[in-house]
Order: C-alpha cells, then structure tokens, then sequence
C-alpha cells in the first residue's frame, strides 16, 4: 500500500528525515513511534504531498502522491479540523462535497460515518457543543466520508480522557477489521500494543527499529524485567553482575534484565540481607523496547 525508499529532507541546514525506509502492507496498522523532533509529521506532510523531498521515492498504490487521486487518503491531523459553528453533518457535507460525492453518495456516506464514530444522535448538534472526545471522533469521521484506502492518524488521541480514548481505540480496530490500512503516530506504547500489527521506532529521521511486538522484545536481551528499589544500591548492582545479569535504571529503580523466569522469591533470595524498598516483576514490554532501541538518549541506562 505505502513504500518509502531512501527519503531524505532537510529544513534549511537540518537534516529531519534521513535515509528513511518504511513499507505499510496492505490492512495493516502500522504504528511510527518516536520522540518529538524525530520526523514523525515531517513524514506524514511528505507522504501527503504537502513537502517535497530532496531525495528518496514514495509510492502509495504504486503511484507518487503528486499523481495520486486524492480519494485514496484520509489524513487526520492532531488539531481538529472542523468548523465549530456548524453541525456534525453540516461538516461532514462540507468536506463531502469537497471531494467531489455525489448528492445520493454523500447522504450514504454522512450516515454512515456518523454511525460508525457513534455520532448519528449528535448529527445537527453543533461542534462546539461537543465533548472533546466527540469532536475528535467526528474529526476521523471527515477523514472517512470519501471511504479512503489508506487512512493517517496523527496522534489521534493526546489530550483526550481515557474513557475517549477506549472509544478511539475501538474504532480503530473495527476499522482495521474491515480492512482498511492505517498509519497510526503515537506517544502513547500501550496504544500502539493494543492496536499495531508492526510498529517502527524513529529516531533522527531513520527507522531504527521495526517489527511485530513479540519480533521487537527480541531486541531486550531478558524474558522477564524485575524492578528493584533498595537502600544499598552499589551492594546490589555487585550482585546483580556477580549472577552475570544486565540491569538498566528507569528512574530511581534498578530494572533487572533476567535471562530466565524466575519466581520472585527466588530472585528476593539473592539479595537476602539487604534493605529492599520495592520490588515487581513485568514481561517485556514495548516501553522496554523503546528504551532500550534509544539508548542514551533518555539517560537509564547503567
């Protein structure tokens, strides 16, 4: 669906995205995490055309954007774009007509989208009597009135209170189940868990990691973490390299990297004798991976 091959952009003497690789296959949720200022909207603006690229190709259906029928691609944007005065239908006419529906098209359409984001009963409300969730599921409504292929959301649920978020998240899905090939950019891990067959990590305007969940806890050299927060510190990282194990600091926690699954009694029994605060015990999980694939950029490592 989406190909991206050596993409280069630079905003005056800055290189933001640099040798940038990146395939979306057709139906899938692909999710592009990374840190601000790493090339994540840079990226978006390119593949829709709104930059042009010093270097590199990107083809969606086998087409440059330039080229492409602009009803292949729904973009939502992380500020809403809609016209607060107006209805949810009189927005989602607006951008029908837009592009280009016909009157019986457009009459299916609207409905349809306002069914699917659960808005159908707030059809003549207007937006500014919207909740923030609301305007944020009306705002991918838009993106879907021309039934695109290729739907790109842009952090689609910062700000937004969980019980929003649990919506959002579940549209996604009913729209991944129904085939639709989505691009997702998040600051969020546990919704790129939930939602992402594959998922990139981008760092300086390059994929620097990439795979199915399970393909990147691969990349952590542990099956399990434990946390640990103790009194004599330097006495238990002596421990912990006597066993030969790895161990990381997230905050003011030693995390643990163990090789195998160990009970945590067994694991307390290494450190018998010593003032433990706090301990627990996680699988690997994708925030464990981000850390670990940006290194020192986010200073926990030992």
């Amino acid at each position: 669906m989406l190909e991206i091959q050596n993409l280069y952009k630079n905003h005056g003497n800055q290189a933001v995205i640099q040798g940038l690789n990146l395939v979306i296959k057709s139906g899938e949720v692909y999710g592009l995490l990374g840190p601000n200022g790493s090339g994540k909207t840079t990226t978006i603006n390119l593949i829709c055309n709104l930059l042009k690229a010093d270097e590199g190709t990107i083809t969606i259906n086998h087409r440059h954007p330039r080229y492409l029928n602009k009803k292949l691609l729904g973009v939502v944007p992380q500020e809403n774009l809609l016209y607060k005065s107006l209805s949810c239908q009189d927005n989602l006419d607006f951008y029908a007509d837009i592009y280009g529906l016909n009157k019986q098209r457009k009459q299916r359409q609207v409905k349809q989208c306002l069914e699917a984001v659960n808005l159908l009963d707030q059809a003549k409300s207007k937006v500014e009597t919207l909740s923030g969730g609301m305007q944020r599921r009306l705002n991918i409504a838009v993106a879907l009135v021309h039934q695109p292929k290729l739907l790109i959301l842009d952090e689609p649920t910062t700000g937004l209170d969980i019980e929003s978020r649990y919506e959002i998240w579940n549209l996604i899905l009913e729209l991944s189940q129904q085939g639709m090939t989505i691009l997702l950019t998040t600051h969020l891990l546990d919704e790129a868990e939930r939602l992402c067959n594959r998922i990139g990590i981008i760092k300086t305007g390059k994929i620097i990691a990439e795979g199915s969940l399970e393909e990147l806890r691969q990349l952590v050299p542990a099956k399990e973490i434990v946390f640990l927060k103790v009194k004599e510190e330097k006495e238990a990282r002596q421990v912990i390299e006597q066993l030969g194990w790895r161990y990381r600091y997230y905050g003011q926690q030693i995390a643990i990297l163990l090789p195998q699954v160990l009970e945590l009694r067994e694991v307390l029994n290494y450190f018998d004798g010593l003032s433990i605060e706090s301990i627990s015990r996680q699988f690997v999980s994708l925030e464990n991976v981000y850390l670990e694939v940006m290194n020192q950029s986010y200073n926990c490592y030992e």
